[in-house]
């Protein structure tokens, strides 16, 4: 199903005109056309949504004001961050930096420290900054004085996807409900349900239950579950960290994500979760809002291919927690350069971010607009209007289950400090990777004729448990160390 309003076509596009208030800056018609160069990672529909917002630009604000924009895809964020970090070194092969481009806070950070990013802050007023979300804008301010020189222009949250034609089935067979899904612990209680009524359809082969549940972006449940449960994990003040590691939170993490792995109920199995749908091997997984065009229309084993319908539902949170989600997201940077170069590119980032250019934006590639008024289904429901747009349900739901999820809870991330990459890595691949090599070693004690309560009672144990943390503690603090910032409280 889609989502279509029809209506008169958007009669002219809405522009922000400089920087008012900003009186060092100059906003007039450049004497001299200034060329900007962008470098992003969007690719598929984002990239080509992308293009025509650039292509209307130069045709209108960019013409008037003596600006053009060319923008080039630079593959994934891997491939982007490579290619910068490359030309700022000024490698042997590499390209000149680009004016603009897409980073994520890490990255940004290792160039402000070699003082190669543009300070935004004297290029938009107060009153323009205040017109964003305040996280967002914070979350820019990575300089040592509070250098705004991170520019927020698509950003993401998190929220659960399902398989609702399973669920449907599932839900009325087990008598379990949306309700039970608010929670991680929750959908750990449904999970082992949804094994065992799947292993029930085969009594004649035991513990061959599927995975009702996955995750994208393990390192998120750390952070996020963290201050959900009172604890900041990595707390930066004036670039320095202080490693909050709590034994009990991690234990609590460990009961929603490893056990139940290792159980069976929740499962991994290809590049993404929504891969893992589309093959059957689960039915439900929390990822990001951008993932909702990947959420697959059908289920495909073998031969047999099987229509499904799409649920969204909020992120589970933990039991008791408080109401904190993911902000995440690339932002802009501005290389540091000559002040019409500058100017130019504030100029393009002001005009994409205008509610509604950044709404239409949203609506081709799932990320959430940037201003406090453009998070609002009136505000979507008016761009899809005037465009004409087509938007998939699945989609649909998922930008005004965000809009929600933004306005009920408080969106965080971490600031950038020195290690936070590999820091990022170690929550990322550290349990994960040690889950899915401990199912391995369970489902070989199965086959053996072990049981399920025999063959996972070891990795299960306190005793594994707290081999695990000292492990995974070591690995953070070494990250820390060997950047030579901050400590371990």
């Amino acid at each position: 199903m889609k989502i279509k309003i029809t209506a008169a076509a958007l009669a002219a596009c809405l522009f922000m005109a400089g920087c008012s208030g900003a009186a060092s800056v100059n906003t007039s018609k450049n004497s001299e056309p200034v060329d900007i160069t962008i470098w992003h990672y969007y690719n598929g529909s984002q990239k080509a949504a992308f293009d025509d917002l650039v292509n209307e630009f130069n045709d209108t604000v960019g013409k008037e004001k003596g600006i053009y924009v060319e923008g080039h895809s630079k593959g994934n964020v891997s491939e982007l961050e490579n290619a910068v970090l490359s030309s700022s070194r000024k490698e042997v092969g590499s390209e000149e930096m680009p004016d603009i481009f897409s980073s994520y806070a890490d990255t940004a950070f290792e160039l402000e420290k070699e003082g190669l990013l543009a300070d935004l802050a004297p290029y938009f007023t107060e009153e323009e900054q205040n017109s964003y979300m305040d996280s967002y804008i914070e979350e820019g301010k990575i300089g040592l004085n509070g250098e705004l020189e991170i520019f927020p222009v698509a950003k993401s949250t998190e929220i659960m996807m399902m398989n609702k034609t399973v669920w449907d089935e599932f839900s009325a067979a087990a008598g379990v409900s949306l309700e039970d899904l608010k929670t991680k612990e929750g959908v750990v209680r449904v999970a082992e349900r949804y094994y065992n009524w799947t292993d029930g359809k085969t009594p004649d082969i035991l513990y061959d239950g599927k995975a009702f549940y996955g995750r994208d972006a393990v390192a998120n449940l750390f952070i996020i579950g963290s201050m959900q449960l009172g604890v900041e994990l990595f707390h930066v003040e004036n670039q320095q960290v202080t490693l909050q590691i709590d034994k009990d939170v991690f234990k609590r993490i460990w009961d929603c994500y490893y056990v139940p792995y290792v159980k069976g109920y929740f499962g991994a199995y290809g590049k993404f979760r929504s891969d893992d749908v589309k093959i059957g091997e689960l039915i439900a997984y929390t990822g990001s809002t951008t993932s909702a065009g990947y959420f697959p229309d059908q289920v495909e084993q073998g031969d047999t291919i099987t229509p499904i319908e799409c649920i969204v539902l909020p992120v589970p949170s933990f039991e008791g927690g408080a109401p904190y989600i993911v902000q995440q997201g690339a932002g802009m940077v501005v290389t540091n350069g000559p002040d019409d170069k500058v100017r130019a590119a504030c100029e393009f980032l002001k005009w994409f971010t205008d509610s509604e250019i950044n709404t239409e934006f949203s609506c081709s590639s799932g990320y959430l607009p940037v201003k406090k008024e453009a998070n609002a289904i009136d505000v979507l429901e008016k761009v899809m209007e005037e465009n004409q747009v087509d938007m998939p349900q699945k989609e649909y739901d998922t930008l005004t289950e965000a809009y929600k999820l933004v306005k009920n809870n408080q969106l965080y991330t971490n600031k950038a400090f020195d290690g936070g990459s590999d820091a990022r890595k170690v929550l990322e691949y550290n349990l994960s990777d040690k889950a899915a090599a401990d199912r391995q070693q369970v489902e070989a004690l199965l086959a053996e004729g072990s049981s399920l309560e025999e063959a996972v009672e070891d990795y299960i144990s306190q005793e594994s448990f707290d081999s695990w943390f000292a492990s995974i503690k070591e690995a953070l603090e070494s990250c820390v160390e060997v950047s030579g910032a901050g400590k371990t409280q």
